[in-house]
């Protein structure tokens, strides 16, 4: 039973900054803008989060520093998207590629012999009642984390007028415009939101779980995040139960073992992935993503 509880303890632990991203993701999925970078928002908001604490000794203006580094990735990622109309794509590719660079070198430069040495981070809350049970016995950062995840949950429903503004821009941008919503502006909130997640899912991942930063920490987590997104079908609660299943997917490959299970560790690393194609090609169910999904907007007229 122990066992048991570990893994899920793990997996909840591993589902949050999957989750935190994803939340973001599929705000800006669902208005159109495909973030490909997200694994790159992620690394470097990772990388500032861990300078930011073990400049000034504060896990919280780590926190910020690396909310910063999401949102001006973000903006980036915006500009091209969004103004300049670039292959989303291509850009995504791209930013992943320079960020990890830049945080690679970065982490050289900056953090010098400090470089995989443990900063100041945040510790599990002492929740009274919570606290005592091991799958909740998260950090503060992710408490805050996962309640901005319901917040965006219940402003982007399909019940209120902004989600269904989301839903107008991503299903056919021209109409949206001639409608009279603003586009480009509902757009680039949308990428920033994906930012400000990404943000937090950085400094979750490196100020909760390790309290330090290595080269290509993410390992593909900001890949993960997009295809929770599909395999939950652009809805926000089954993308937050693919986000717990790729959480305990991962917890596994730590927890096989002690539980007796005898499963290559490639299976259970390919599993989320797995599970993502078994729902874009229909045999997990209807998969339909938004129809502007990486399509430019070009007013008409």
């Amino acid at each position: 039973m122990s066992a048991v509880v570990d893994l899920l303890a793990g997996g909840v632990t591993m589902a949050v900054p999957v989750l935190v991203a994803a939340s973001g993701e599929l705000v800006s999925e669902r208005t159109g803008i495909l973030n490909l970078s997200l694994e790159g928002m992620v690394l470097t908001s990772a990388f500032a989060a861990v300078y930011g604490s073990g400049q000034t000794d504060s896990p919280v203006l780590g926190t910020l520093c690396g909310v910063l580094a999401g949102l001006v990735f973000a903006g980036g990622q915006a500009v091209l998207s969004v103004t300049v109309r670039a292959n989303q794509m291509i850009v995504g590719i791209a930013a992943n590629t320079l960020a990890l660079g830049i945080t690679s070198y970065g982490s050289r430069v900056l953090l010098g012999d400090a470089q995989g040495r443990t900063v100041p981070g945040f510790q599990p809350l002492k929740v009274p009642l919570l606290h005592d049970i091991p799958v909740l016995r998260q950090s503060g950062l992710a408490y805050v984390a996962l309640a901005l995840v319901v917040v965006l949950g219940v402003l982007g429903s399909r019940r209120t007028g902004l989600g269904l503004a989301l839903d107008a821009v991503g299903a056919d941008a021209a109409v949206a415009d001639q409608a009279g919503l603003p586009v480009r502006a509902v757009r680039y909130g949308a990428v920033l939101t994906t930012g400000l997640m990404a943000g937090l899912a950085g400094a979750q991942l490196a100020l909760s779980e390790v309290h330090a930063f290595t080269d290509n920490m993410t390992s593909g987590l900001g890949y993960l995040a997009i295809v929770a997104v599909i395999a939950g079908r652009w809805r926000m609660v089954p993308m937050m139960l693919a986000c717990l299943f790729f959480g305990v997917a991962q917890a596994l490959q730590f927890t096989a073992p002690a539980m007796g299970v005898n499963l290559p560790v490639a299976i259970l690393v390919v599993s989320p992935y797995l599970i993502a194609l078994l729902a874009v090609s229909g045999l997990a169910g209807r998969s339909r993503a938004p129809a502007a999904l990486a399509v430019p907007f070009v007013r008409k007229g």
